[in-house]
């Protein structure tokens, strides 16, 4: 992917100002380009589909700006960052959940989220050895991508209802929680 400055943000900001009036699924590569005030060709320069720049803000615009706060193990602060960038763009990320088609917006931010928490396991875990053997760092960032990736569906699906702090408290309740005391303490 060629790394100019600027475009990769003017391709995502046409495609999320075209959401707001069509569903994502019918968004063309050449409307994006023809908003962005690029051509064609300068698409596929940056991208291999509108689901890979999809995959692109997710990683820019989500993941990258919570990465210090979960290395520093600000998980909270991640996840309140993270539910308040959803909210920014509201709009977009309700027609993505929506996205009826081959690829699904969960199947995209599955794979985003996996690999981010993925590379950070990795890095932080280095030397280390699982204290059971299944426990790899793939099988790890596997299962908190899908607990993340549900919280942040169920929230926009619910119109985003409750404060972003308010969501990421209640995401960290119920990851930090055996089944057992959740049902003890409702």
């Amino acid at each position: 992917m060629n790394n100019k400055p600027g475009i990769d943000e003017a391709l995502a900001a046409s495609f999320k100002e075209l959401a707001d009036k069509r569903p994502l699924e019918k968004i063309t590569i050449k409307e994006i380009t023809d908003c962005a005030g690029v051509i064609r060709p300068t698409f596929y320069n940056h991208f291999q589909d509108k689901y890979e720049l999809m995959e692109w803000i997710i990683n820019t615009e989500l993941l990258l700006p919570m990465r210090p706060l979960i290395e520093a193990g600000m998980i909270k602060e991640g996840m309140t960052l993270l539910f308040t960038n959803i909210g920014k763009d509201r709009v977009y990320y309700g027609k993505a959940v929506k996205m009826d088609g081959p690829i699904s917006f969960h199947q995209i931010a599955m794979k985003a989220v996996q690999q981010f928490l993925e590379q950070i396991l990795g890095e932080m875990t280095s030397g280390k050895s699982p204290r059971h053997a299944w426990l790899s760092t793939e099988v790890v960032s596997t299962y908190y991508a899908q607990s993340m990736v549900f919280a942040a569906e169920e929230w926009i699906k619910g119109n985003m209802d409750l404060d972003p702090a308010e969501m990421a408290e209640a995401y960290l309740y119920i990851m930090s929680r055996s089944f057992t005391d959740i049902i003890n303490e409702m």
